[in-house]
């Protein structure tokens, strides 16, 4: 397959809401020597993208402009240093940008196949969530069988992998939502403690039931920053992946000492393409097979063309959606 000479895209007029993003046309991108050409099949859509949309989130220096974090599709071009893709192989992949089109130049070793047994758009689905998780919670925190872990958001994009990867890598699993179908989510990916924040309290849950948490991510921040040391047990890991409620606090810290807490986080666009091969690797060797024998399931809550990225931003914003959102290019 030859690809054109241009090819559709998903651009930001400026920053803003939803409204500001439009159908275009570029000069189809090209693979330098250590990447591959992809044509999208389908995109996923990450809170990342909603942040870089607003003008919060700048792509890293030489990355595409254009959001999309993930794509799923099938090899066209392979640069002059390129070892293991060749056109015609289907890959998932992580990407600096550049997700929102037709096709997508990627580095090559952040590139992984399709699962056996899935479908490009449940591909496309993985990589954000997957390498965030992977890296943050297992590679970071060292989340370990036997431990409990607290996950906020738990029928989102990043809980719903966060969930599959505690449970089938032997923790005990809380999970925090809103309303009620999105808490039966949690306990239909296994769960063992999943709680709608409306109506509980998680400091109280986690304390007395599970004796407080040694793992937590967290997406929220705001008034959940405090919350979240005050429900973790002594050498307690906090990973904080997001901000929803706000990023700046007034916080009593003294817990973090006595506890001996350990407080992080991190943004995996910025890490080294080094980090993110090395991230690749691991999961292609240690997760990417359990979805072969059924242990891992993708959540795709709704796929949108292309062409209505923005109603697919906005769905994202009202956060009522389950799983993943994938657009289909």
């Amino acid at each position: 397959m030859t690809a054109p000479a241009t090819m559709r895209v998903i651009e930001a007029a400026g920053a803003g809401g939803p409204e500001v993003l439009r159908s275009g046309q570029r000069p189809t991108a090209v693979a330098q020597p250590d990447q591959v050409l992809i044509k999208v099949a389908f995109a996923g859509v990450n809170g990342p993208d909603l942040m870089q949309r607003r003008g919060l989130y700048p792509p890293p220096e030489g990355a595409s402009d254009l959001l999309g974090l993930e794509i799923a599709g099938e090899v066209v071009a392979s640069g002059a240093n390129t070892k293991r893709w060749r056109p015609g192989d289907r890959v998932c992949a992580l990407t600096n940008g550049g997700g929102y089109a037709e096709y997508c130049a990627v580095v090559e070793s952040h590139c992984m196949p399709v699962p056996t047994g899935l479908g490009l758009a449940e591909a496309a689905s993985l990589p954000e969530a997957y390498f965030t998780v992977w890296s943050n919670i297992f590679m970071t925190a060292r989340l370990a069988a036997g431990e409990t872990f607290l996950v906020h958001g738990g029928a989102g994009g990043l809980g719903t992998a966060a969930i599959q990867l505690g449970k089938v890598f032997g923790a005990r699993v809380v999970a925090t939502d809103h309303p009620a179908e999105r808490v039966a989510t949690c306990t239909a990916l296994g769960a063992d403690r999943a709680l709608d924040y409306e109506t509980e309290d998680f400091v109280e849950v986690v304390r007395q039931e599970f004796g407080g948490a040694d793992v937590t991510l967290d997406i929220v921040g705001g008034p959940y920053i405090q919350r979240n040391i005050k429900a973790s047990r002594h050498d307690g890991r906090i990973v904080q992946l997001a901000f929803a409620l706000g990023a700046k606090v007034q916080l009593d810290v003294m817990p973090v000492m006595l506890k001996r807490l350990h407080y992080t986080g991190s943004t995996l666009r910025s890490r080294s393409d080094a980090f993110k091969s090395e991230v690749a690797r691991q999961l292609e060797a240690q997760v990417w097979p359990l979805f072969a024998d059924g242990r891992l399931k993708p959540v795709v809550g709704t796929t949108l063309p292309l062409a209505e990225a923005a109603e697919a931003h906005r769905l994202m914003e009202r956060a009522g959606h389950r799983g993943k959102i994938v657009l289909q290019a």
